[in-house]
């Protein structure tokens, strides 16, 4: 009971670690122990922790919950975890391989490097501009593709050196901000407005929206208004940053 109990929660956890939806994790755990035999399964979580409950049916119920400090948006972390209930559902590994293997998910989950992250992330600034915009300019494409690179490299080093929620986007949406007025004055035929929108693409908390009105429609409406309030916190800060550089430099 307890090996199923720690396995169940070390899968929700690491799904709840990716940005999993809720009901996925819930789901995920709760097939786990039907299929280590447990009889009775009480699964309950939310984007903070995860409470589980098991009944054999006869002798013994253990109930445990775990806490969750941070969250990602890792969808191969969740994809993995998911493979695994898979495998262990068609029975092709057993309980202590898919504890093992889950360790091991945790340990060794492979991800792009953080400078090939930066590139990828000015590509896609300057890429988005053009899409949302339908405008092609060689000085803002460019530009839209720098501020966007530079602003994803901000928001993460903040994050590594700060506990504040949102103050990351804050900080870094300034510094998109006044990166993109002072191109504007050495660059006149540029375009603040269409640099940004662009370069703050990258910030912006689209899939953790989209997760949110997903649990919304599954009822787990905790975890969906939670999430919900957590993106729109994220988008007021990515405006707040910006609108802080253009109220006081101008543009």
């Amino acid at each position: 009971m307890k090996r199923v109990v720690h396995t169940c929660l070390k899968a929700g956890h690491l799904m709840l670690v990716g940005g999993s939806e809720m009901y996925r994790v819930e789901d995920t755990m709760r097939r786990i122990a039907k299929n280590a035999g447990i009889k009775e399964v009480n699964v309950f979580a939310m984007p903070t922790g995860i409470f589980v409950s098991l009944d054999d049916g006869e002798t013994s119920s253990v109930t445990e919950l775990e806490s969750v400090k941070k969250r990602s948006i890792n969808l191969e972390l969740v994809d993995r975890v998911n493979e695994l209930s898979r495998e262990f559902a068609d029975q092709r590994i057993d309980l202590c391989q898919l504890e093992d293997r889950l360790t091991e998910v945790e340990e060794h989950t492979p991800s792009f490097p953080f400078w090939l992250q930066v590139i990828g992330a000015g590509i896609l600034s300057a890429t988005l501009m053009v899409l949302f915009l339908d405008v092609y300019d060689w000085v803002d494409f460019p530009v839209a593709g720098l501020i966007g690179a530079s602003g994803y490299w901000m928001d993460a080093w903040l994050k590594g050196h700060t506990r504040v929620r949102f103050l990351a986007e804050l900080i870094a949406a300034m510094e998109m901000g006044l990166v993109a007025i002072l191109i504007s004055w050495l660059l006149p035929a540029s375009n603040v407005n269409n640099i940004l929108i662009g370069a703050l693409m990258t910030l912006v908390p689209g899939l953790a929206m989209t997760n949110a009105l997903r649990d919304l429609f599954m009822g787990d409406w905790v975890s969906g208004i939670v999430r919900m309030c957590e993106a729109v916190m994220t988008a007021i800060a990515l405006g707040g940053g910006v609108g802080i550089m253009i109220r006081f430099l101008g543009a």
